[in-house]
Order: C-alpha cells, then structure tokens, then sequence
C-alpha cells in the first residue's frame, strides 16, 4: 500500500485565493466597525472614521473586480490600503503614548487614545485597524495577476 501524499497548492491557485482573503478581511472590518460603533455604542474618534474612509470602499473596490474577474482592482486599492495604513500606524503610536496627545487631531468628541476595548488585556479597536490594512498590505503585495505569472 502506497503512502497518499497531498501536494501544496500551487503558486497560481494560492494567488487566485489572495483578491477572496482581502474582500473578507475588509468585509469583516466594516462589519466590524460598524458592530463596534452601532451596537455596543463604542462612538469612533476622528482617527478612526478617517480609517473607515480608506477601509468602506475596498469592500466594492475588491469585489468588483473578483466578479468582473478585472485584475486592475490591485492599483485601484492601493491607495486606499496605503493611507489606511498610515493612519493606523499613526493611531497606534497615539494610543499607545509614543506620540504627544498635544498633536492629535481628536480635538472634539471622543479622544483618539479612548480606552473603549481591550480583548485579553492587549487586542484594542485600533490594534485591530493595523492589524487589517497590514494584512491588505501583504496580501496586495502577494497578489500576482495572471498576466504577471
């Protein structure tokens, strides 16, 4: 009896699943957003809806073109997934007291260094925003089209 040995998928099948992974990475973080400000009335600060800015429409962006089966939708999301990322990264810094609260944006309403959510002791709303445009970031990089391959 021959031992059954599986083969890893290759390299065209795990890039045609990278464009799936970044529609439902940004699908759950609006879903998530949304969870966090509509249903446990957690109001966003400023940093966060400008990250909602950059993150909403990478849901249409990213799906139009799986179902167009358009490859163009990488140059497309860039630019979103790169600004999203600045401003988590930036948001992160804020909130974690390595950048001075005397330069936030978060001047009216809820301050960008809220303390709203801490999973485990350490999993925060904005960890959890650079933890998706990082991902999107990588996937983005990974992510040959077919012309590429």
């Amino acid at each position: 009896m021959e031992p059954t040995t599986v083969d890893p998928p290759s390299p065209s099948t795990f890039n045609t699943i990278l464009p799936y992974l970044a529609w439902i990475i940004t699908l759950a973080g609006t879903a998530g957003s949304l969870f966090f400000s509509e249903v446990m009335d957690f109001p966003p600060c400023d940093l966060c809806w400008y990250q909602r800015v950059a993150l909403y429409p990478l849901v249409a962006v990213i799906a139009v073109g799986i179902a167009s089966g358009d490859t163009g939708w990488k140059k497309y999301a860039w630019p979103l997934v790169l600004a999203g990322l600045v401003i988590a990264i930036y948001h992160n810094l804020l909130y974690y007291d390595f950048i001075s609260e005397g330069i936030t944006p978060c001047s009216e309403g809820v301050p960008c260094n809220a303390r709203q959510l801490e999973l485990f002791g350490f999993i925060t709303i904005p960890l959890m925003s650079l933890a998706g445009f990082v991902s999107l970031a990588v996937l983005l990089a990974l992510y040959r089209p077919e012309k590429d391959l």
